[in-house]
């Protein structure tokens, strides 16, 4: 199957570009006719974003994140070519790039966004299974009567029509399983479109390292590469009986993808486990009235993330990690499940009144789990529906006019969180602020 990406026509096997719209950007490869499970990954999604809204950013190393001892969240393509990668440490990446501008995540944005590609991809098929806000699953098995053309053609116009419509890219890999439709869409990025055939799957992972199968971190292949097994194709000469009495039913799936065999389907209600928000500090800290604004601001973030995904959850718990690097986590559950940062908030602040004291942190992180769907109002309506209704009206404002339109302040006693709003709204939208 030869085809063009840009306009979808027929093309020669010998053909540098496409007859028709002249684009050198061809797809070419024997099994593309019959594969349709696909992988979809949108190119650094978050830089990519702040880049669309902002043009004066295009060709300028942009990192999303904060701090000096904060983490990168995304890196957009120039400032990779510095070597800086998401979770690479603030101060690292600025030492790398000292001219890279340094943007704010704006996770309510990026939600927005991820939200109308998802939509877009059930307007392909009903099978998306979603991995993260950025990148999904897709089986396209049995949608080319609905379509009129192959997946291959319909994942090609799809990548057009996120371009065109949002104004980000993706990168896509076709293949005939999961585990080879991830491999294939990092192999042509950004604006990818990779296939990875069954039949040349032995050949392309046999040099491999071990670590290069999904769920083999180093831990794991330390121990492989201990018993000999370093390459992938040391794991392919392996006897599957061998890999079992070694390490279990963990031996047989190593032995399997190995092969580039991998039964898992695209499941659509693969649930999301947990949503998170953290940060590190630019200097440690052991008050509590710090660390207490800072959780504010992290429960501020993950509601959000719960009230675009129309999720609630009934376990919060936090997160803190000391100056020496030990990570302490708490948790708590909730009577019914919420999506209410107030609600949040108030569990996340009790746990920490137990964990400050003596002890500096350089990090704090607040998570809700054990999620569930939910439309429209909080489950928590039915426990106090006035706070419900009033925090719903400061989304709706922010919403509107931007997150500064609406500023809260909060005072607290021993015993209770209470709040008390100090709404300033303007009639123009607030203007947002980098730093």
């Amino acid at each position: 199957m030869n085809f063009c990406r840009d306009c979808l026509t027929d093309t020669q096997d010998q053909a540098a570009r496409c007859p028709a719209c002249g684009s050198p950007r061809l797809v070419r490869h024997p099994e593309a006719n019959s594969l349709s499970i696909a992988h979809v990954d949108c190119d650094a999604f978050y830089a990519t974003i702040e880049k669309r809204d902002d043009p004066a950013l295009a060709d300028k190393p942009v990192i999303v994140g904060g701090g000096k001892r904060g983490v990168v969240s995304a890196a957009c393509y120039v400032a990779r070519t510095y070597g800086i990668r998401s979770a690479m440490p603030m101060f690292e990446a600025k030492r790398r790039c000292p001219n890279a501008i340094v943007v704010r995540p704006n996770m309510a944005k990026y939600v927005q966004v991820g939200r109308q590609v998802r939509k877009a991809m059930f307007a392909l098929t009903p099978l998306v299974e979603p991995l993260s806000i950025d990148e999904a699953f897709l089986d396209l098995t049995g949608t080319e009567r609905l379509h009129g053309m192959k997946a291959a053609k319909v994942l090609a116009h799809f990548a057009g029509k996120v371009e065109r419509d949002f104004g980000i890219t993706v990168s896509i890999g076709l293949s005939a399983n999961k585990f080879l439709a991830k491999i294939a869409s990092d192999l042509d990025k950004p604006r990818g479109f990779a296939v990875l055939g069954q039949t040349e799957a032995v050949a392309f992972l046999a040099s491999k390292p071990v670590g290069f199968i999904f769920g083999v971190g180093a831990v794991n292949a330390n121990k492989l590469a201990a018993d000999g097994f370093h390459t992938i194709a040391d794991l392919q000469r392996a006897d599957e009986r061998d890999l079992m009495r070694r390490y279990g039913e963990e031996g047989a799936r190593l032995w399997r993808l190995a092969r580039g065999v991998d039964s898992r389907t695209v499941d659509p209600e693969r649930d999301t486990k947990s949503i998170s928000a953290e940060t590190t500090f630019e200097q440690d800290i052991s008050e509590f009235r710090p660390l207490e604004q800072h959780l504010w601001d992290l429960t501020e973030r993950v509601s959000a993330r719960l009230k675009a995904n129309a999720l609630a959850g009934s376990t919060v718990t936090l997160k803190l990690k000391s100056a020496d690097f030990k990570i302490r986590t708490r948790a708590r559950t909730l009577g019914s499940a919420t999506q209410l940062a107030t609600r949040i908030f108030a569990a996340g602040r009790d746990l920490l009144t137990h964990e400050v004291g003596t002890t500096r942190y350089r990090l704090i992180g607040i998570g809700v789990s054990h999620l569930e769907d939910t439309v429209g109002d909080d489950f928590a309506d039915l426990i106090d529906r006035r706070a419900a209704e009033a925090e719903h009206a400061v989304d709706r404002l922010r919403s509107k006019f931007g997150r500064d339109a609406v500023v809260k302040g909060l005072a607290f006693d021993d015993n209770q969180v209470a709040s008390s709003d100090k709404a300033s709204v303007s009639s123009t939208p607030a203007k947002s602020s980098r730093r």
